[in-house]
């Protein structure tokens, strides 16, 4: 075969590979196995996939002085680029070994499976060097290139007798070079191309959970009945795509809006053995076939459902519902949105039992917590969330629960003492979230001396003030900053300093900050203010803050809390 037609062939193959790949990886059940995430059942796959398309890649060509000219080395190195060494090598291996077993007397069967070896090691090498840069078209192609220039070397080094060795190489060097080379490209431009287009989407997805939460926290907050669930239900289905969205309570259908509406009805009995099922386990389930869901109605159009639990409280008050249908169907990105909606329903649902109008009155600093509690809040964290459901849907988990105990503890009215651990997860919680969205641009350094954490303290006296710091001081410079929280004791007190690097406080403001003034106003520094007088009035005059600051500098904000001596009830935990 000549050298002309020998590229032709494997060129066509290369197509056919890449093709391949392209339709795999479209498909919702290899999409919902999660590229990104790192756990040992994902390394394992992507092993599988990429040492699967090197063993294709093998017989890609054609038989030439009893050895064949291929294209495993497109595959291993994309392996290596992708998902790091242990998966190249695993390819590599997977791979080089068939390579070996289908012809282990062959001439070049050791060289070309150490060769495949070595290429998926070296491209994992470099994806350690690069990170997340490592993903390009044309790294790829330059590491396949010099793999394939090593391939050719080592039938040289360890192929007998070295004539045939020599007349190989003459045959299939341009060939394989060229072949891998272009292969190795595509192959990584398309699995590039699917994770930029998922990204779009969960961008998307991510404008629809800000909608939908913007838009039924008015309902919500009148409780769990017939008429808010059914505009609940209703907002959902215009802005997703399920066939039906149902919620209900522990008995009854409350609303049902979509397809299946003859049969699921509001104000009857729940039909569905599955519902029963998570109001008894309170565990979110994601079922894919119609025999799953238990309903009895014989022309039930559902095929898959997603059911997770409302809770008020940490009791278990409802379902929320999403069906799929066989022209709709659900898919793990839902199941995800589901979970982190009915943890936000979850919240508002508790503001039935707060009675803002009389904590306003009696706490001034509610006015500030509310503020908190907005639209762009919720939009920023729910954005951020988004963006980690497809890469490491671990940590959108990890984040909705932080957005969760934050924005519940929040709207906690009582305002009771709380042990100082308890503060800390707050604080916790808020700069997981934060950090989430700016990343290295916010450096936390947190020093709690052991043996403080029971320390009895006023619920949100601290966490405000980190807050402040991160919002006015470090946000608003270019770069970034550091926070800082240190907290130990000293004999009776408890010394707590908050400070950061950021744009500091002007002198004319500084000196009129902790002055007692009307706390009607949302866009002044209630927080810090609010905790001041708080202070005050709980210990004394004397446990006033003392803020210290200059324009550009950053700031420091210290106060002590004394040990009570009687007996302290705690707040409940949320």
């Amino acid at each position: 075969m000549s050298i002309t037609t020998l590229i032709t062939v494997l060129l066509k193959h290369v197509g056919l590979l890449v093709a391949g790949a392209f339709v795999l990886l479209s498909l919702s059940p290899v999409q919902d196995l999660n590229f990104k995430k790192n756990s040992i059942y994902n390394r394992l796959f992507l092993i599988v996939f990429f040492g699967f398309f090197g063993i294709l890649g093998t017989y890609s060509g054609n038989a030439i002085f009893h050895s064949i000219a291929n294209l495993r080395a497109m595959a291993v190195v994309t392996a290596g680029l992708f998902g790091g060494p242990l998966v190249g090598f695993g390819a590599g291996l997977i791979a080089g070994g068939h390579r070996f077993i289908i012809d282990p007397w062959g001439f070049s069967a050791v060289a070309c499976s150490l060769a495949t070896i070595f290429e998926g090691l070296f491209a994992g090498y470099m994806h350690l060097r690069y990170k997340e840069r490592s993903l390009d078209w044309s790294k790829g192609m330059i590491l396949a290139f010099i793999g394939e220039v090593f391939h050719m070397s080592l039938v040289l080094l360890f192929s007998r007798p070295f004539d045939q060795a020599v007349a190989l190489v003459q045959v299939i060097a341009l060939p394989m070079l060229i072949g891998n080379t272009l292969g190795a490209g595509l192959f990584i431009h398309v699995i590039k191309s699917l994770q930029d287009f998922r990204e779009k989407k969960d961008s998307t997805q991510a404008h629809k959970i800000f909608d939908i939460a913007n838009n039924t926290v008015r309902y919500l907050r009148g409780g769990l009945n017939k008429k808010t669930a059914l505009a609940t239900a209703d907002i959902i289905h215009q802005r997703l795509p399920v066939a039906a969205v149902a919620i209900t309570d522990t008995t009854q259908v409350l609303a049902h809006v979509g397809a299946g509406d003859d049969h699921h009805l509001a104000g009857k009995p729940i039909r569905t053995q599955s519902t029963r099922d998570v109001l008894a386990t309170g565990k979110p389930i994601f079922l894919r076939r119609h025999s799953q869901i238990g309903c009895s109605h014989e022309e039930c159009p559902f095929y898959s459902a997603i059911i997770v639990p409302l809770k008020k409280g940490g009791t278990i008050v409802g379902t929320l519902k999403f069906y799929g249908s066989a022209t709709m169907e659900l898919n793990r990105i839902q199941f995800e949105i589901a979970k982190g909606l009915t943890d936000l329903f979850s919240i508002q649902l508790e503001l039935e039992d707060i009675q803002v109008k009389d904590k306003l009155l009696a706490h001034a600093e509610i006015k500030h917590l509310q503020a908190q509690i907005n639209p762009h809040f919720l939009f920023n964290s729910l954005n951020t969330i988004a963006s980690f459901c497809r890469t490491t849907p671990e940590k959108a988990r990890e984040l909705i629960l932080d957005l969760s105990l934050y924005m519940r503890k929040n709207l906690d009215s009582s305002r009771g003492y709380i042990p100082l651990s308890s503060e800390l997860e707050q604080i916790n919680s808020y700069l997981a979230i934060e950090k989430a969205r700016f990343g290295d641009l916010i450096q936390i350094e947190i020093d709690v001396e052991p043996g403080c954490e029971d320390w009895p303290i006023p619920s949100l006296i601290i966490q405000p003030l980190v807050e402040n710091a991160i919002k006015h001081g470090i946000r608003s410079r270019e770069g970034g900053g550091r926070i800082g929280l240190k907290i130990y004791r000293n004999l009776d007190m408890l010394e707590v300093t908050v400070e950061d690097d950021g744009q500091g406080i002007a002198k004319e403001k500084l000196d009129t900050l902790l002055l007692k003034k009307d706390l009607e106003s949302h866009t002044e520094g209630v927080g810090l203010r609010n905790s001041n007088e708080r202070l005050e009035q709980i210990y004394g005059p004397e446990f006033g803050m003392e803020v210290t600051s200059s324009s550009g500098k950053g700031t420091m904000i210290s106060f002590r809390i004394p040990h009570l001596q009687e007996d302290v009830s705690y707040v409940a935990a949320s």
